[in-house]
């Protein structure tokens, strides 16, 4: 291991691992008197220059970060999941499997992304109802991302909100309230503007095929 890299004890690491420049890799973290549990990164897995990773998170195969991701303690991160460049994943976050997190975007505490979800750049999620009250802490919910939706670069949503499978959030949008399944929302504050099955590049050619039909659990 480089000099310039830190594992902390309790990190275990998967095979064909690897690791840049500057990062540090299972931070301790104590809940009360006691130490977080073990870090747990998978297979495959490519962990890019000045990315800070802290105890007591449970990460899947071929999962990779690009450079100055942040991510905190104790959350459970599926396979083949990739959190661009400079991303912050706060605390306490779920995450499944082939899921798409781009650069710039902050995931707070107690948010929820199911498989296949799509976090366009720089999109924030809140998850504070009423910033800085003192009762704020005790109150936090973060939003729900399911299955398959796709978040446009730049989105903003409030806290709890639930976004439906394979809905599309347009960029720069501003989420106050849930979105059904496979609907297209858009605008601040985020309106309905079509359906998931009438996008289309071209007269014929649908923007998300594979989505028709398709049967979530």
């Amino acid at each position: 291991m480089k000099s310039n890299i830190k594992v902390y004890r309790g990190v275990r690491l998967g095979k064909n691992f690897q690791i840049g420049d500057y990062s540090i890799i299972g931070i301790p973290i104590k809940n009360g008197n006691r130490t977080l549990e073990q870090t747990v990164i998978g297979d495959n897995s490519l962990i890019r220059s000045h990315t800070i990773i802290y105890s007591g998170n449970k990460i899947g195969d071929n999962f990779q970060t690009g450079h100055g991701v942040l991510v905190r303690e104790s959350n459970e991160i599926g396979r083949n999941v990739s959190v661009g460049s400079h991303s912050i994943i706060e605390h306490h976050v779920k995450i499944g499997n082939n899921v798409r997190i781009h650069s710039g975007a902050f995931i707070p505490e107690y948010t929820v992304i199911e498989d296949n979800a799509w976090i366009g750049p720089q999109v924030t999620l809140t998850n504070a109802k009423y910033p800085a009250s003192s009762l704020a802490k005790k109150y936090l919910s973060g939003p729900k991302i399911k299955k398959g939706a796709k978040i446009g670069g730049g989105a903003v949503l409030l806290p709890g909100v639930k976004i439906g499978k394979e809905s599309l959030v347009g960029a720069g949008s501003v989420v106050t309230k849930d979105v059904p399944d496979r609907t297209v929302v858009a605008g601040n504050p985020a309106v309905w503007n079509n359906k998931i099955e009438n996008l289309f590049y071209g007269k014929n050619l649908k923007a998300y095929p594979e989505s028709i039909n398709r049967k979530f659990k």
